[in-house]
């Protein structure tokens, strides 16, 4: 393994570079949803370093919304890579032995890779990807069960008749020296099948009750975008299944006619991000357009309002949205003007990093940065960009077993990466 050159500089240090007394340190960021300790005071101060917003006439709904106060890691850490040559890998997920499964998205292969950096032939037996523009092998979980049955569940971009979909699909993982999954079954299609390699989600979280959520996107094209918060259509929704891909009985729309059973809320755009916080709530971050990336916290049944509010344009000037709110549709948490363009996400809980306690993480793409937010009552009260320097697209973020926090860049000779205390 090889260590690259990166120090966090404490916080004193930069504190004197600036002639001024930095803020408090808040020492135990709080979990979501919990109640504010009187005693830590909040993060006060300037914006992380950004581009001016590209719609600087649409106003945030509350204080907060967005451009919180700029926060700095104190702990000094380094960055290891475990393992290069992917590529464009696209997700990460641990074994119960430490190893990992990760994905290769244009080419469809999936690889077991140890702590050490070594890595397995592709696995044997997956299906056929449509692995052009933003389609491939997607995201990979291990089953709840694995231990059991030995079952991991991946997403992808389905070749079918008349286009494409996202897929849900799991089998059982056989490994030796070729490794390969057995009995492939797709427990889940994105409907209605549409030609286009663009915005269709994709990644999966197991909730401790033993259900899946599945993120979508609405395709880009306008006959997707449309769908969005449609709830005959699959496009632009979180969904929420059982691992064998029947649909809760809790589901909030399995008693209305013409919907999707599957669908858990609705009007989204690109959701690439996706993380359980502490209280086994679902968070995401979706993709906007120029401008209105968007933190959320979707809940069963609500409407989150793409295409018809939001706080971005086209990316050619002209508008989108008449307005960034409107009736029986919910604000994000969070939003980003000029964009992060978010994808992975991982709400730390580890003992490596006591400061980061509960903080958010999300890759960033065009931001070619790794984001970290501060929370406090279900609000962000701090930003920080960290690896500005390595200029990578940072397309993955997971926290593994011991704490650590595991990257993938976004590139043809994609890396795995290791944050740990220097």
């Amino acid at each position: 393994m090889r260590t690259l050159s990166m120090t966090i500089l404490l916080a004193a240090v930069l504190s004197g570079c600036s002639g001024k007394t930095p803020n408090p340190p808040v020492d135990t960021p709080q979990t979501p949803g919990e109640p504010q300790t009187p005693e830590e005071p909040l993060p006060s101060g300037p914006p992380v370093t950004q581009g001016p917003p590209n719609v600087p006439e649409f106003e945030p709904a509350f204080p907060g919304q967005t451009r919180v106060p700029a926060i700095q890691t104190k702990t000094a850490f380094q960055v290891t890579e475990i393992a290069s040559g992917f590529r464009n890998p696209w997700a990460i997920a641990f074994l119960p032995d430490q190893r990992m499964l990760v994905t290769e998205k244009p080419t469809g292969s999936l690889y077991i890779v140890t702590p050490q950096g070594v890595k397995s032939p592709a696995v044997a037996g997956l299906p056929r990807v449509d692995g052009r523009n933003q389609g491939g092998l997607l995201d990979v979980e291990v089953g709840p069960d694995y231990a059991q049955s030995g079952l991991i569940y991946w997403t992808y971009y389905e070749p079918r008749s008349g286009g494409n979909g996202l897929a849900v699909a799991r089998a059982k993982l056989v490994e030796g020296e070729q490794p390969r999954v057995e009995s492939v079954q797709v427990i889940f299609r994105m409907m209605p099948t549409l030609e286009s390699t663009l915005h269709a989600g994709g990644r999966l979280v197991f909730t401790p009750d033993g259900k899946l959520f599945v993120t979508l996107g609405e395709r880009s094209i306008l006959e997707g975008r449309v769908q969005a918060r449609d709830v005959k259509s699959h496009f632009g929704k979180v969904v929420r299944i059982n691992p064998d891909g029947s649909v809760p009985d809790d589901n909030p729309y399995v008693n209305t006619e013409g919907a999707k059973p599957e669908i858990w809320s609705v009007g989204h755009r690109n959701i690439l991000s996706a993380a359980l916080d502490r209280q086994n709530r679902l968070w995401t971050v979706e993709m906007g357009p120029r401008g209105g990336d968007e933190l959320n916290r979707p809940e069963a049944g609500k409407d989150y309002g793409w295409p018809t509010i939001g706080y971005g344009e086209e990316y050619s000037g002209a508008p989108i949205h008449e307005s960034t709110q409107g009736p029986g549709m919910e604000q994000p948490v969070y939003y980003w003007d000029p964009v992060i363009s978010p994808s992975g996400m991982t709400i730390y809980t580890g003992e490596l990093f006591p400061e980061w306690r509960d903080n958010v993480f999300i890759g960033g793409l065009s931001s070619q940065a790794l984001v970290r937010l501060m929370m406090r009552n279900d609000r962000v009260v701090g930003e920080e960009r960290l690896l500005t320097d390595l200029g990578v697209r940072v397309r993955e973020v997971v926290q593994g077993p011991e704490g650590a926090l595991y990257l993938l860049t976004d590139a043809t000779n994609g890396k795995l990466l290791k944050l740990t205390p220097r």
